[in-house]
């Protein structure tokens, strides 16, 4: 059996199912995937792809802090958009959030997210 734990924190949205903000094994973090969510609003924020992508990697933050690590952990992201064309704008918002050596990453168009959202990013952290 694993020795798994649940992380989590209110500063960042309640997971919208049943799963947790993110599970910690050894020295491996695994986040679910993080949505635009204000939390303190429980609101996805209106305006450019750019905002939400800020509210979006604040929220993944949030979720790596409260395990103990930072976004420099951070060892793979996968980013998922309703929309391919948004990339470009949310290179320009990741990279003021990660910086070298980035994170290995995979960006995927899907066809829809939870509560209409058009982002969201899991990550894989490691924890020294």
């Amino acid at each position: 059996m694993t020795n798994k734990k649940a992380i989590k924190t209110d500063s960042a949205p309640d997971a919208v199912g049943p799963y947790s903000q993110a599970i910690k094994v050894g020295n491996l973090l695994f986040t679910s995937g993080q949505l635009p969510i204000d939390p303190s609003t429980g609101q996805i924020p209106q305006g450019t792809i750019s905002v939400r992508a800020h509210q979006t990697i604040k929220n993944l933050a949030a979720v790596i802090e409260a395990a103990g690590a930072g976004l420099e952990d951070v060892v793979k992201t996968t980013v998922f958009l309703t929309d391919i064309s948004d990339f470009q704008e949310i290179n320009k918002v990741y990279e003021q959030y990660f910086a070298r050596p980035f994170p290995a990453r995979s960006a995927f168009q899907v066809a829809a997210l939870p509560l209409a959202a058009d982002i969201e990013i899991e990550a894989i952290v490691f924890i020294n």
